[in-house]
């Protein structure tokens, strides 16, 4: 999935900040990030953990080999955070501590931090960007309640009543 993922957001000519227009989405992810980091993650395919560095920006989680990210780096895989349901621990399902996931509607991926300090910014860093970046509601769609005609306030009845004998 994170391979499917990868080519809807790089075939987009260079979508991901490799030198694409950027009214395509192009995400400079090589300064100014909303956070980055070392975390292992599970290879996609063969299914071992690799230490990877992480760059959360602009709705777009990257992933390199390395943390010397300059404006040539060609990132290792992206993952869209608008596809992602939910990000929340994982100790309980990998049974490793300072674990989380993040989840899509097709799949499950798992990380592992280097403390839970790390592994509880890392969590709240992308879920506030799913938040922003989501497109399950839309600015026609929100309601402003506080600015909403309200209906007169109905009499009240009385419950409290004698049962009749």
């Amino acid at each position: 999935m994170a391979a499917s993922l990868w080519r809807a957001v790089m075939g987009t000519g260079g979508g991901y900040g490799g030198g694409g227009d950027p009214a395509e989405g192009c995400v400079e992810f090589w300064h100014g990030a909303e956070r980055t980091g070392w975390l292992n993650k599970q290879g996609e395919y063969i299914k071992t953990w690799r230490r990877r560095w992480f760059v959360l920006k602009q709705g777009r989680l990257f992933w390199f080999k390395d943390d010397a990210v300059t404006r040539a780096s060609v990132p290792r895989g992206v993952i869209p955070v608008d596809t992602c349901l939910t990000v929340k621990g994982a100790e309980d399902v990998l049974h490793r501590q300072f674990a989380f996931e993040l989840s899509t509607p097709t799949e499950t991926m798992y990380f592992i931090a280097d403390s839970e300090k790390e592994k509880e910014e890392w969590i709240n860093s992308i879920g506030r960007s799913i938040v922003q970046h989501s497109r399950s509601v839309t600015d026609a769609e929100v309601i402003d309640y506080d600015s909403r005609p309200q209906p007169p306030p109905q009499p009240k009845t009385s419950e409290a009543t004698e049962p009749s004998a």
